[in-house]
């Protein structure tokens, strides 16, 4: 069953009301720092965690349990390179549980090539050559608990992205050693998850994308994150990687590959899935399946990972910020943080990416006028001028897209 989550890291509206909650009991939290911030991060958003993930953190949050859906909190990806254990898992269906990479084959097929190919694992290694990208994976739903009306899906917050670095081979090269015809319009992908039913008739998800995305060098068939093998969570023992896309383009245990000549009509590339209305609707609106659109580059985000949201700050001491921005397929040209609700902000240190895809760190310290609740905000804005709003923007039947400013709650004392 799916679980709400709302943390205090959402929302002015989320953090006002934890404020409220918590005043009777102020003095006595005040005097035990770490239970505020938990209390504040988490304990009142309703979510239970069940269950653990096998090879994650325990600290993420589960959202699902059927599929297993299970979140970052913000304060977990202070890294500038996220640890596999640290990745969110976003699943469709259910994982495979016969895997085995010494056997595991992928094909290449579809009305666009001009001859199919099997490759084993070992082929893939030994003929093609090998590439490692630090690449942002995000689900397109990420942030889709602060919608209102509340929009159907996992009601994740601010946790299911991440950017480790992945290494496989260039997805190009192996549809060129294929070969692709003129008339190749996208590619869709099948992996070997099966359907919540059971039903071997059914996939649980079959999406990809427009051919020139295939195309592009950071376009990936991974088997690596970070040096090691994929978990089984994140796709092992192989999967695609298209950085800056809704990660549902990134199929997992991938077994097979397909070159249409048609924009791919797999399970969950129409209807409303992934999708949003073409154009903008008032919060709300009933959107026939015709006017939705299917979403490609993500919007420009940013994320503070530090300090974590709730806790308490002496007046004195200048607080360090800490998070990483970054803008589907556009790079971040700026990041601002306010204290004051979006009145002024101060520019801050943003580094340059390690590579075209990959999220950009950033790093600052502020002080406090005085004492009190407050909130801290980040802004970024990509090399197209566009910036993230300060409101959840583009109400949509599922909840995606939303790239409002992320902020942290701090108590500053005396």
């Amino acid at each position: 069953m799916e679980k709400q989550h709302r943390g205090a890291n959402k929302s002015r509206r989320t953090f006002l009301r934890n404020l409220t909650q918590f005043t009777a009991g102020m003095s006595s939290l005040l005097s035990a720092p770490s239970l505020f911030a938990e209390q504040v991060a988490g304990k009142v958003s309703g979510v239970v965690k069940q269950f653990f993930v096998e090879g994650k953190h325990t600290g993420l949050t589960i959202l699902n349990d059927r599929p297993v859906n299970a979140e970052t909190p913000a304060h977990l990806l202070d890294e500038d390179i996220t640890s596999a254990m640290r990745l969110f898992v976003r699943n469709n269906g259910i994982p495979p549980t016969d895997v085995n990479a010494d056997t595991w084959q992928l094909t290449i097929e579809g009305e666009s090539v001009k001859r199919k190919m099997i490759l084993d694992l070992n082929d893939l290694k030994s003929r093609f050559k090998h590439h490692t990208y630090q690449l942002v994976l995000e689900c397109g739903g990420n942030g889709r608990s602060e919608f209102n009306p509340p929009a159907r899906g996992n009601q994740w917050s601010t946790g299911a992205v991440g950017c480790p670095s992945w290494t496989g081979v260039r997805l190009r090269d192996v549809l060129n050693a294929a070969g692709v015809k003129d008339d190749a319009v996208y590619i869709g992908y099948y992996g070997k998850d099966t359907h919540l039913s059971g039903d071997p008739a059914k996939k649980p998800i079959s999406r990809g994308v427009p051919i020139l995305k295939a195309m592009e060098d950071e376009s990936l068939i991974a088997w690596a994150i970070n040096g090691e093998d994929l978990p089984l969570m994140n796709g092992y023992p192989l999967r695609l990687v298209f950085g800056g896309w809704p990660a549902s383009t990134s199929g997992k245990w991938l077994e097979k590959i397909v070159v249409r000549n048609r924009e791919h009509d797999g399970p969950k590339m129409g209807g409303f899935s992934y999708r949003v209305p073409c154009k903008p609707v008032a919060a709300g609106t009933e959107v026939a399946a015709s006017d939705m659109c299917v979403i490609e580059s993500m919007p420009v985000k940013s994320l503070i990972t530090s300090p974590r949201s709730g806790i308490v700050h002496g007046l004195t001491d200048p607080l360090p910020l800490s998070g990483h921005a970054w803008a589907g397929d556009n790079g971040v040209t700026q990041l601002e943080v306010s204290i004051d609700f979006g009145q002024t902000w101060q520019k801050v240190q943003l580094s340059k990416p390690a590579n075209r895809l990959a999220w950009q760190n950033w790093r600052t310290q502020i002080t406090f006028p005085e004492q009190g609740y407050f909130e801290v905000w980040a802004r970024a804005t990509d090399d197209q001028g566009r910036q993230q709003p300060m409101v959840v923007p583009g109400w949509n039947p599922r909840g995606y897209l939303n790239n409002a400013c992320h902020r942290v709650a701090v108590r500053v004392t005396a």
